[in-house]
């Protein structure tokens, strides 16, 4: 223990040294909140809070892209901000549904203009954009405007090469800072969006496609589990049904998403218990919260134990045991390996494995001859992981497009809190998610959590269904 407090001694002078030539200030990137056009804002729009970006060919809107920033103490830089994003969001809703996703970004990252989780960001939201001018041109149904929210922080508090990485313990301290701040707020107002479409089309007798996910990477994985976590407590136990009878779980949104999440087990202990003390959920229960980690992410796996070892040294921790409903047998959480282990390789708390079904990730000119849309392939692949997501059980298989999803032999089916481990050829490393496959395992389960009505109505949308 004397070692480990003289290691952790010269961590925190090595890290004061260094802050004072290689600090990365505080401060706001976004500070101009007037609309900015372009068809190329990641050069002509850097300093906008707002960014529309335009197809060069067409002329047309491609999609729309807010920031939304927060300091360090996890508040607004400035409230305006979130107001005149806010405000655009509902413009662009007013008169059609919106497809809107919003990014945290993680370690080392920021709002800054260049930063290759925005580059990354704007790609995802291309392709969203171009799938839905494709299923509009094939089934006449109008598109969704694409609305991304990208909510910044200061990810990284130092640029010196090794030394940055000493700076685990604070910025991870600032992520759960951030989400006990300001974000909750912020995905509140923009479900009450969503929600606000939804009642106004019921009053017309119509149905609103208005869909809102939340993605966190890494860091970003524990600013938006720290917002939400009560609230997917709240959720499991206030259900859909009447009260006093049990029935669907609901979440937040249409779907959180978490992407190698930087965060201990131990946060996730309680949600994990709840969602494991029934044996079996109703047919009706949609996906809530998928965590997805990849099996070789060395950040979440190697260094994250090692940064928190230094944090729990000197806390209590006990073993808890707990009954499995599912194999109707008890089972034990270590509180001290939990404390330390990221909670994607927690293996107690895995609901799934997800494969991919080719050996390695696949290159440009496959992607263009095999992930070319269509409207046709892309209802049946709905409708069949819709139909195996209805009748999922213990140790079940669920297709997907380029990768298969198998359900733990100890988690019930339909549970709606996935902890998803990730083969290392759908995501090679921490920092490298956006392989297509993952994209449309996204987009699927977006889908199929997002989809209200019984199953004969789902399977009315078969491109082969007999006209009325």
């Amino acid at each position: 223990m004397k070692n480990g407090l003289k290691i952790g001694l010269i961590a925190v002078v090595v890290i004061a040294i260094s802050s004072l030539t290689a600090c990365i200030s505080p401060e706001r990137y976004r500070t101009d909140y007037s609309v900015c056009s372009s068809a190329n804002p990641q050069e002509e729009c850097q300093t906008n809070a707002i960014q529309k970006s335009i197809d060069s060919s067409g002329g047309n809107e491609d999609y729309t892209l807010g920031f939304i920033e927060f300091d360090d103490q996890g508040q607004l830089w400035d409230r305006a901000q979130m107001d005149s994003v806010l405000t655009q969001v509902a413009i662009d809703a007013a008169d059609q549904d919106v497809l809107a996703v919003v990014f945290v970004h993680g370690w080392k990252h920021s709002a800054k203009a260049n930063d290759d989780n925005i580059t990354n960001f704007r790609g995802t939201l291309r392709n969203l954009s171009a799938m839905e001018s494709a299923i509009s041109a094939a089934s006449n149904i109008p598109a969704r405007k694409v609305v991304g929210i990208y909510l910044g922080w200061r990810g990284g508090s130092i640029k010196m090469p090794v030394v940055e990485e000493l700076s685990f313990w604070n910025r991870k301290e600032t992520a759960h800072k951030v989400g006990y701040g300001g974000t909750t707020e912020v995905l509140a107002r923009l479900d009450e969006l969503r929600r606000t479409k939804r009642a106004m089309a019921k009053l017309d007798n119509k149905n609103s496609n208005t869909r809102l996910v939340v993605i966190g990477h890494s860091f970003g994985g524990a600013v938006v589990y720290s917002a939400l976590s009560e609230i997917l407590e709240y959720g499991f136990i206030h259900t859909e049904g009447p009260d006093a009878i049990a029935s669907d779980t609901i979440g937040f949104a249409d779907l959180v998403v978490l992407i190698n999440p930087a965060f201990e087990a131990q946060r996730y202990a309680n949600l994990a218990e709840m969602s494991t003390e029934r044996g079996s959920y109703f047919p009706g229960q949609l996906p809530v919260l998928a965590i997805l980690t990849s099996e070789s992410d060395l950040a979440t796996k190697v260094a994250f134990p090692a940064g928190r070892w230094f944090s729990t040294m000197f806390e209590r921790e006990r073993e808890v045991e707990r009954f499995n409903p599912v194999l109707q047998q008890p089972y034990v959480i270590d509180q001290g390996k939990a404390n330390v282990t990221a909670v994607g390789h927690f293996d107690i708390f895995r609901t799934h494995y997800l494969s991919s079904e080719t050996a390695r990730s696949m290159d440009a000119e496959t992607i263009e001859q095999q992930w070319k849309f269509n409207l046709d392939d892309e209802v049946k692949l709905f409708l069949a992981a819709s139909d195996s997501w209805e009748n999922d059980h213990p140790s079940s298989v669920i297709p997907f497009k380029g990768s298969t999803l198998t359900r733990t032999e100890d988690s019930a089916g339909r549970n709606p809190y996935l902890n998803i481990r990730v083969d290392e050829h759908l995501i090679p490393n921490h920092n490298d998610i956006y392989d297509p496959r993952i994209e449309s395992f996204i987009q699927q389960l977006i889908m199929i959590s997002s989809q209200r009505g019984p199953l004969d109505e789902r399977r009315s949308l078969r491109p082969d269904a007999p006209a009325e």
